[in-house]
C-alpha cells in the first residue's frame, strides 16, 4: 500500500479534536449519481449495548453526507468500501451498480493517505489507545496509551471501529470509526483515520465481513 503523509496517529478525544479541526473546503461534486434513497430519519438516539447514543440534530448537516442509496457505476466488486478522500463521502459498494453513500470526516492536511487495504477485523465499542508520537504532542492524552480509553460517549472511536492492514498483513495503523463530533463531518479534522456519525457507522459496521475480500480503496 502506498501512504501519502501518513502517520501513525488516529483520532484525538472529543475536546481535542475541536481544538485541532480544520475545514479545508471540500473540492466540487463532479459525481453525477441519482439518489435512490435517504435515510435522514435513521438518527435518533440508539440503546447499543447498554450505551444510550443521543440523537443527532441531523437538520445541521447537509444533506449529501446523510446516509443514502444512490447509483454508482464502478469495476470493483459488491462489499466493497471506497473511500472519496476530497467530496468526504464513503461507499460501500452493492450488486446492480447501486452503493450506500455515507458522509465522512478525513485527515486533516499533512495527514491525508491513499491507497488500498483490506478490513482484517471489527470490534464493537472499542478502547482507544493513542500513539505515545500522540501522547507527546498532547500530554492530555498520555494516560490513556497504556491502559487506553475504555469504551463510552466520550471515546473518540465511536460506537465501532473497523481495523485496516495492508496486503502483508500488517496493522497500518487507520481506521474507520464512529465519533462523538459529527459536526466534524464534511471536514478534514482527523488525524489520518476516517470518522463517520455513530448512527452510520453501526450500520456500515453490520454490512462488512471482516477479511481479505473486503478490500477498502482510499482515493485522492
Amino acid at each position: 500500500m502506498r501512504f501519502r503523509n501518513a502517520v501513525l496517529l488516529c483520532s484525538l478525544a472529543a475536546t481535542l479534536v475541536l481544538a485541532s479541526c480544520s475545514t479545508a473546503p471540500i473540492a466540487p461534486i463532479g459525481e453525477k449519481v441519482a439518489t435512490n434513497q435517504i435515510f435522514s430519519d435513521s438518527y435518533g438516539p440508539i440503546e447499543d449495548h447498554g450505551y444510550a447514543l443521543p440523537a443527532i440534530p441531523i437538520n445541521k448537516v447537509n444533506e449529501r453526507f446523510h446516509r443514502q442509496i444512490v447509483d454508482y457505476a464502478t469495476a470493483e466488486k459488491p462489499g466493497t468500501i471506497i473511500v472519496n478522500t476530497p467530496n468526504r463521502f464513503l461507499y460501500f459498494v452493492l450488486p446492480g451498480g447501486k452503493a450506500v453513500r455515507y458522509g465522512i470526516g478525513v485527515g486533516k492536511a499533512g495527514f491525508a493517505w491513499e491507497g488500498r487495504a483490506y478490513v482484517a477485523w471489527k470490534q464493537e465499542w472499542p478502547t482507544w489507545h493513542p500513539p505515545k508520537e500522540m501522547a507527546v504532542r498532547k500530554p492530555d492524552v498520555a494516560q490513556y496509551v497504556e491502559n487506553g480509553m475504555g469504551p463510552g460517549l466520550r471515546n473518540p472511536l465511536g460506537a465501532r471501529a473497523m481495523y485496516l492492514f495492508n496486503d502483508e498483513g500488517k496493522d497500518t495503523l487507520f481506521r474507520i470509526h464512529g465519533s462523538p463530533e459529527w459536526a466534524s463531518i464534511g471536514t478534514a479534522a482527523s488525524s489520518g483515520c476516517i470518522r463517520m456519525i455513530n448512527q452510520d457507522i453501526i450500520d456500515l459496521y453490520a454490512r462488512v465481513r471482516p477479511g481479505k475480500n473486503t478490500r477498502v480503496i482510499v482515493q485522492q
